[in-house]
């Protein structure tokens, strides 16, 4: 990685680097977000399931 960096320092782009930079970055934020979003659905789905089954269990027969 040190390479590249010198290569494109050298060469002047280093606006083209930020810019890698930022959307690498990015991208693994929002890989980060969506995995902990999958994660908390799954909890939800699961209180969710727990509570229907409490309810079937202990509610009122109408």
């Amino acid at each position: 990685m040190n390479e590249i960096t010198h290569t494109i320092i050298q060469r002047g782009d280093l606006a083209h680097l930020a810019l890698f930079l930022w959307a690498s970055s990015a991208s693994g934020l929002l890989a980060v977000t969506l995995r902990e979003l999958a994660v908390a659905n799954r909890r939800f789905d699961l209180f969710v399931r727990e509570l229907a089954h409490f309810n079937t269990q202990f509610g009122e027969d109408e």
